[in-house]
Protein backbone atom coordinates (compact mmCIF):
# COMPACT_ATOMS: atom_id res chain seq x y z
CA UNK A 1 0.00 0.00 0.00
CA UNK A 2 1.37 3.49 -0.70
CA UNK A 3 1.98 5.52 1.80
CA UNK A 4 0.43 9.17 1.19
CA UNK A 5 2.77 11.69 1.61
CA UNK A 6 1.53 14.92 3.33
CA UNK A 7 1.63 18.71 2.55
CA UNK A 8 3.86 21.24 4.30
CA UNK A 9 3.32 24.93 4.55
CA UNK A 10 6.45 26.81 5.02
CA UNK A 11 4.97 30.11 6.25
CA UNK A 12 7.62 33.00 6.23
CA UNK A 13 9.48 31.89 3.07
CA UNK A 14 11.88 33.96 1.54
CA UNK A 15 13.91 33.91 -1.14
CA UNK A 16 17.02 34.38 0.31
CA UNK A 17 19.76 31.91 -0.11
CA UNK A 18 21.32 32.35 3.81
CA UNK A 19 17.76 32.34 5.23
CA UNK A 20 16.72 29.23 7.00
CA UNK A 21 12.61 29.26 5.55
CA UNK A 22 14.99 28.97 1.85
CA UNK A 23 17.11 25.48 3.51
CA UNK A 24 13.86 24.08 4.52
CA UNK A 25 12.15 24.69 1.20
CA UNK A 26 14.94 22.66 -0.25
CA UNK A 27 15.11 20.20 2.06
CA UNK A 28 11.60 19.41 2.22
CA UNK A 29 11.85 18.88 -2.14
CA UNK A 30 15.00 16.96 -1.26
CA UNK A 31 13.07 14.57 0.40
CA UNK A 32 10.11 14.34 -1.56
CA UNK A 33 8.17 15.94 0.68
CA UNK A 34 5.14 18.11 -0.82
CA UNK A 35 5.34 21.62 0.02
CA UNK A 36 3.50 25.11 -0.61
CA UNK A 37 4.88 28.68 0.84
CA UNK A 38 4.12 31.88 1.66
CA UNK A 39 6.12 35.26 1.91
CA UNK A 40 6.35 38.28 1.65
CA UNK A 41 7.90 38.24 -1.88
CA UNK A 42 6.76 36.22 -4.80
CA UNK A 43 9.23 34.01 -6.26
CA UNK A 44 10.71 30.44 -6.31
CA UNK A 45 13.10 28.58 -4.49
CA UNK A 46 14.01 25.01 -5.83
CA UNK A 47 10.67 24.84 -7.88
CA UNK A 48 8.27 25.93 -5.94
CA UNK A 49 6.53 28.99 -6.08
CA UNK A 50 6.38 31.64 -3.33
CA UNK A 51 3.08 33.14 -2.93
CA UNK A 52 2.28 36.40 -1.49
CA UNK A 53 -1.57 35.93 -0.78
CA UNK A 54 -2.90 33.24 2.05
CA UNK A 55 -4.68 30.50 -0.52
CA UNK A 56 -6.22 28.00 1.19
CA UNK A 57 -4.64 25.02 0.50
CA UNK A 58 -6.12 21.58 1.01
CA UNK A 59 -4.30 18.73 2.58
CA UNK A 60 -1.43 20.97 4.81
CA UNK A 61 -0.43 18.82 7.62
CA UNK A 62 2.38 20.71 9.16
CA UNK A 63 3.16 24.07 8.66
CA UNK A 64 6.19 25.25 9.64
CA UNK A 65 7.18 28.97 11.12
CA UNK A 66 9.39 31.17 10.37
CA UNK A 67 7.56 34.40 11.60
CA UNK A 68 8.70 36.04 14.68
CA UNK A 69 5.50 35.70 17.60
CA UNK A 70 4.38 39.22 16.55
CA UNK A 71 4.36 38.63 12.65
CA UNK A 72 2.29 34.95 13.40
CA UNK A 73 -0.42 37.13 15.64
CA UNK A 74 -2.13 38.07 11.81
CA UNK A 75 -1.89 34.44 10.67
CA UNK A 76 -3.59 32.51 13.64
CA UNK A 77 -7.30 32.11 12.01
CA UNK A 78 -5.31 31.24 8.83
CA UNK A 79 -3.17 28.75 10.00
CA UNK A 80 -6.02 27.11 12.62
CA UNK A 81 -8.50 27.63 9.36
CA UNK A 82 -5.93 25.12 7.44
CA UNK A 83 -6.52 22.37 9.79
CA UNK A 84 -2.89 20.89 10.17
CA UNK A 85 -2.14 18.03 11.90
CA UNK A 86 0.87 19.87 13.31
CA UNK A 87 2.54 23.37 13.58
CA UNK A 88 6.11 23.30 14.22
CA UNK A 89 7.78 26.33 15.82
CA UNK A 90 11.22 26.75 14.60
CA UNK A 91 14.12 28.34 16.93
CA UNK A 92 13.12 32.08 17.23
CA UNK A 93 9.17 31.40 16.78
CA UNK A 94 7.99 30.43 20.04
CA UNK A 95 4.79 31.71 20.91
CA UNK A 96 3.00 29.91 24.05
CA UNK A 97 -0.21 32.27 23.20
CA UNK A 98 -0.65 30.35 19.63
CA UNK A 99 0.76 27.34 20.96
CA UNK A 100 -2.38 27.55 23.50
CA UNK A 101 -4.83 28.44 20.83
CA UNK A 102 -4.06 25.33 18.34
CA UNK A 103 -3.82 22.79 21.65
CA UNK A 104 -7.43 23.99 21.86
CA UNK A 105 -7.87 23.37 18.51
CA UNK A 106 -6.46 19.63 18.60
CA UNK A 107 -3.27 20.87 16.25
CA UNK A 108 -0.09 19.86 17.60
CA UNK A 109 2.08 22.49 18.81
CA UNK A 110 6.04 21.58 17.90
CA UNK A 111 8.79 23.78 19.25
CA UNK A 112 11.43 22.13 16.85
CA UNK A 113 13.56 22.41 14.05
CA UNK A 114 12.78 21.54 10.97
CA UNK A 115 15.74 21.21 9.46
CA UNK A 116 16.89 18.87 12.09
CA UNK A 117 13.79 16.57 12.15
CA UNK A 118 14.36 16.13 8.06
CA UNK A 119 18.35 15.63 8.99
CA UNK A 120 17.48 12.93 11.18
CA UNK A 121 14.64 11.01 9.87
CA UNK A 122 12.09 12.26 11.89
CA UNK A 123 10.28 14.38 9.91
Amino acid sequence: METKKNKTLVLGASLKSNRYSYYAIERLVAHKQPVVAIGLRAGTVAGIPIETTLLSFEGIDTVTLYLNPQRQQQYYDYIIGLKPRRVIFNPGTANLEFENKLRAHGILADRACTLVLLSTNQY
